[in-house]
């Protein structure tokens, strides 16, 4: 995609001025970061605490909103992409980034493909799961391979559409408490819920995907100052809606879980658990429901880290190669963006039968834990001094808030290392 046929694209509306529409990028990024890690910390959080950590969901919509803005922002103020920027700090961002994202991509899509597989192998269990989890992958595969960004971008509308329909419509049928829901809105931890806060404040949509949000802007064709405000309704309306589908599993784990006096284990595996529960609660339609919506989320995640980790891939991969920006290479559909559809959807088919090797799952966490530090630190860099126009550079409350996120995701971080360290030595 060049600038000569980016243009027109942007203008569609005629010349006037730039109009936000409900499907865009936003709800992209929103839908691909929820997944079933963060469901069932929602659910485990509610299951345990009630509603005392409904502040912390809020904290967390908001962080996410500020970290999103900020790459969205630096890609229209400058024309440039996210490692574009990140390369102005410094080589030790391409040593970081380059190792992070094949090691991830590698382990993330077994782990994907196997979210997605579960609930199906739940609906139907004479279909072995790994089976499944090849079928998920496949068909992720040729969604994106073959498909343009218009396509992606609706069928991820009809995914959020079914997780709303599911998880939100059992929240109304839990009947939640609207006078505790209040109270927790005051913040507070409880007792041994430290950890449970942070990952409710520090793991509401949260991926390697907020990078990719600038990328996505790109293939919407949004991509000059002009479309800043846009961006920003787009962004803070796709993250108050996950912040609902958030707090709908909040409500489930408060009311269905924990009235039922019953233990949701952690991994994807809780959720399925849930099912069990709901369908000896409401019936098998409510249980089977819940289901579907566990896999829509699952699989949308598939979808949003096919397409838009890999065009982070082939810009880094094209800047490696010293190409131009821009060039066919590097954009959707090139050979550099094919890669790493491959990458992510057939070597990791190989781990279902090795059952993940821990020296390759220890890498994983390590490099995983401090992926949001890196993009909270270096969004403060990007978005101050000549690195960004003036008048588009950060004001002191952002700065504030881009520290105050900083300083969350570097403590997660360092808890995550500690969690992956610990068997080593004990």
């Amino acid at each position: 995609m060049s600038e000569n046929t980016q243009a027109p694209r942007a203008d569609l509306d005629g010349g006037g001025p730039p109009r936000w529409k409900v499907i865009g990028p936003g709800l992209v990024v929103a839908a691909t970061g929820v997944g079933a890690a963060d469901m069932v910390a929602t659910l485990v959080a509610g299951s345990q605490y009630g509603y005392a950590l409904l502040w912390a969901v809020i904290v967390g919509v908001i962080l996410k909103i500020v970290l999103v803005e900020g790459a969205g922002r630096y890609t229209l103020a400058t024309g440039k992409t996210i490692f574009e920027g990140w390369k102005t700090l410094g080589k030790w961002t391409t040593w970081y980034f380059g190792p992070y994202i094949i090691l991830w991509g590698f382990v993330y899509g077994a782990t994907a493909m196997s979210s997605a597989a579960l609930p199906l192998a739940a609906l139907m269990p004479a279909v072995d799961l790994k089976i499944w989890a090849v079928i998920m992958g496949l068909l992720g595969f040729v969604m994106v391979w073959f498909g343009k960004y218009s396509f992606f971008e609706k069928v991820t509308a009809v995914l959020v559409g079914i997780m709303f329909i599911t998880v939100v419509g059992l929240a109304f049928i839990a009947v939640p408490n609207i006078p505790e829901m209040l109270k927790g809105l005051i913040p507070m931890i409880p007792e041994g819920g430290v950890v449970y806060t942070l990952a409710l404040a520090g793991g509401v949509g949260g991926t390697i995907t907020l990078a990719a949000y600038g990328y996505w802007l790109r293939e919407k064709g949004w991509y000059t100052p002009k479309w800043m405000r846009v961006m920003r309704i787009d962004n803070s309306m796709a993250y108050v809606m996950t912040g609902i589908f958030v707090l709908a599993m909040l409500i489930v784990g408060a009311e269905v879980v924990r009235a039922a006096g019953v233990t949701i284990s952690g991994g994807d595996k809780g959720l399925l658990e849930l099912g069990d529960v709901l369908r000896a609660e409401y019936g098998t339609v409510v249980g089977n429901g819940f289901l579907i919506g566990f896999w829509a989320a699952s699989f949308s995640s598939i979808i949003g880290v096919w397409n838009g980790v890999s065009l982070m891939f082939a810009d880094f991969w094209g800047h490696m190669r010293k190409k131009p920006a821009n060039h066919p290479d590097t954009l959707t559909g090139g050979k550099y963006f094919k890669f790493y559809v491959l990458w992510l959807t057939f070597p990791p088919m190989v781990l279902f039968l090795l059952d993940k090797p821990i020296a390759l799952i220890l890498a994983y966490g390590v490099l995983g834990a401090l992926f949001m530090p890196f993009l909270a630190v270096t969004l403060l860099g990007l978005l101050n001094g000549k690195r960004i126009p003036k008048a588009w550079a950060n004001r002191w409350h952002t700065n504030t808030a881009l520290a105050i996120t900083a300083v969350l995701f570097i403590v997660l971080g360092v808890q995550q290392l500690i969690k992956t360290l610990s068997p080593l030595w004990s």
